[in-house]
């Protein structure tokens, strides 16, 4: 992989930020907020400039009650504390010209609403080795990259890109313009994923195991594909999943 240039050192924790004055540096030095809890009802000019500082980089902070704060840290927070993630985020608008640009045909990897961390680092594993050029995940509703989605993934997730969004259909629509197909993983089709042609630049988008693919999304893919089941058990793990169809674009491109 050659995006990672940029990353910080590797450190096996995420890093805790508290006290107004701590978070609004953290986030004007550029550091990657994976959460933000602030304490509901709180006023002042301070917390007036963290707010706004907020909106301007598009952070969302989970209103909370002090209690809440508390258990995280008995240290004085001041109603606020961050959670700086372990990896630096990237931008798929970046990627995806570079991958062309060195004359490779993009494989991306879409995971909506994907929110346990052991998946996310066993998925973020895989496609590691499998070649896969990025991975995309939605500003909420997705696993943190935190230290247990780490050690699943082996420490694929400091190597692979990996891009968070606020609004995945937008994204996959970049994707399509960009001259990928999208193809989703999903079981509302009875079209198998064997049937796929994955030698053309190709975006996978793969769901929660609860709610699937969200249906914007679904209905916007060039393809729906499934893998075909036999037993008595109708569904894979999302992880599984992901693996079988990734190495199904590994075997076509080999």
């Amino acid at each position: 992989m050659a995006y990672s240039n940029s990353r910080e050192p590797r450190r096996e924790t995420n890093q805790m930020v508290f006290g107004i004055r701590a978070v609004i540096e953290a986030i004007n030095s550029g550091k990657e907020i994976e959460a933000l809890f602030m304490q509901r009802g709180l006023g002042g000019g301070l917390m007036m400039e963290l707010k706004s500082l907020l909106n301007e980089n598009g952070i969302t902070a989970q209103q909370v009650p002090v209690e809440k704060l508390n258990r995280i840290t008995q240290k004085n927070h001041q109603g606020v504390i961050a959670i700086i993630s372990p990896i630096t985020y990237q931008r798929i608008e970046d990627i995806v010209p570079q991958v062309f640009e060195q004359g490779k045909v993009p494989l991306i990897l879409v995971l909506d609403g994907v929110t346990d961390v052991r998946n996310m680092g066993a998925i973020a594993r895989t496609a590691e080795c499998a070649g896969v050029d990025a991975i995309v995940i939605p500003s909420k509703g997705s696993a943190q990259i935190n230290p247990d989605a780490i050690k699943t993934s082996a420490g694929a997730l400091y190597k692979i890109p990996v891009c968070r969004h606020d609004n995945l259909l937008q994204t996959v629509k970049f994707l399509q313009e960009s001259g990928l197909q999208v193809v989703c993983c999903t079981e509302k089709t009875e079209t198998s994923i064997y049937s796929i042609d994955y030698s053309l630049p190709t975006a996978i988008v793969m769901g929660s195991e609860e709610d699937g693919i969200r249906n914007e999304i679904i209905r916007s893919a060039e393809h729906l594909a499934k893998i075909p089941m036999f037993g008595e058990i109708a569904s894979l793990n999302v992880s599984v999943s992901a693996a079988v169809i990734i190495y199904e674009a590994v075997r076509q491109r080999s």
